[in-house]
């Protein structure tokens, strides 16, 4: 048994396994995601940002697509030992994302964030907006300028 997975299953070999995340929407501390998922969860969370992603609004909650030149504000979050398989599931069923399903709303994706400081790279997890729902909001969506969706006007 692994102080990570306290039932003895063997680790995931993929090198993503185990990743934090990085969060930017309504995961963030002091938002409703976070106390109902992350809350009491998490060993870490600290500021960081992703460069590479565009923020949208959403209906209630933002996306993330790919785009140059733009930088996410969010957090980067690390599960307690023994909660990151459990989390994993939630957060993806949350997103709604479901691997190879182009009904997905979201894909999770191994991403680098750079925490606070500036310098120190992370590699996480997070989920950013699928194929057909980026091509709808590059085309129709409302980019949140500063790419921080707390400060965001447009916020249910």
């Amino acid at each position: 048994m692994s102080p990570e997975d306290p039932h003895g299953s063997p680790p995931d070999p993929r090198p993503e396994a185990g990743l934090p995340f990085f969060v930017y929407g309504t995961l963030r501390p002091g938002e409703h995601n976070h106390d109902l998922f992350l809350r009491g969860r998490t060993r870490s969370e600290e500021p960081g940002r992703m460069r590479g992603l565009v923020l949208y609004e959403g209906p209630g909650y933002p996306y993330a697509v790919d785009g140059p030149g733009g930088t996410v504000c969010g957090e980067i979050v690390t599960a307690r030992p023994g909660a990151y398989r459990e989390l994993l599931a939630e957060l993806d069923a949350l997103e709604e994302y479901v691997p190879g399903d182009p009904r997905s709303l979201y894909e999770r994706v191994a991403r680098d964030a750079v925490r606070a400081d500036g310098v120190t790279v992370v590699r996480t997890w997070v989920y950013v907006a699928a194929p057909a729902v980026a091509a709808r909001l590059r085309s129709y969506g409302t980019p949140v300028e500063d790419g921080d969706w707390r400060g965001s006007p447009h916020r249910a």
